[in-house]
């Protein structure tokens, strides 16, 4: 791994590297899915990331999660489940030359609407994705590229994450 968390401006063609995993993922999952969905930082104008590009499947029912599972491993992808937050199972992406998390999530799940509500929330509030960025260019630059050093990223951004989720809840109306 490297040695540092690299956290990038946004740019527009993370939106084209969606379009063409969504293209790639699609004929495998099309009569199963509800969606596949941009989600996370690179889905988000203006919103600073890793240029990782964070992708759902959304799937309507729970009871379809083993085919999208077998489905996807067929494809190369190793099934890592949960990574602790139950309702949302996590893929290893294969070599491939967009760099990308995987997830598969059932429509409506918490898993769900915290990856939705807060991209749509950030979108409509420029305000939010500059101190978010912010954050997250500041945290970059303290922790180190490696296992520990990620997991501190991530428990760092952990307030305004959930404060921010908190503020995406409410302003869709949800509990």
């Amino acid at each position: 791994m490297n040695d540092a968390i690299v956290v990038t401006d946004h740019t527009p063609y993370w939106a084209d590297q969606f379009r063409q995993l969504h293209g790639r993922l699609a004929p495998y999952v099309a009569d199963i899915a509800a969606s596949i969905e941009h989600v996370g930082s690179t889905a988000v104008p203006g919103c600073a990331a890793k240029p990782i590009i964070d992708v759902d499947i959304v799937v309507a029912d729970a009871s379809v999660m083993p085919t999208l599972i077998s489905r996807l491993t067929a494809r190369g992808y190793r099934h890592e489940g949960d990574l602790g937050i139950t309702g949302r199972e996590a893929f290893r992406a294969p070599d491939h030359p967009i760099p990308h998390h995987l997830y598969g999530v059932v429509e409506g799940s918490k898993p769900h609407l915290d990856h939705v509500l807060f991209r749509d929330y950030l979108r409509r509030n420029p305000d939010e994705v500059r101190r978010y960025s912010e954050l997250k260019r500041t945290l970059a630059r303290r922790f180190t590229g490696d296992a520990a050093g990620r997991a501190g990223y991530t428990e760092a951004k952990g307030g305004l994450v959930g404060e921010l989720l908190e503020k995406a809840y409410g302003a869709a109306g949800r509990p």
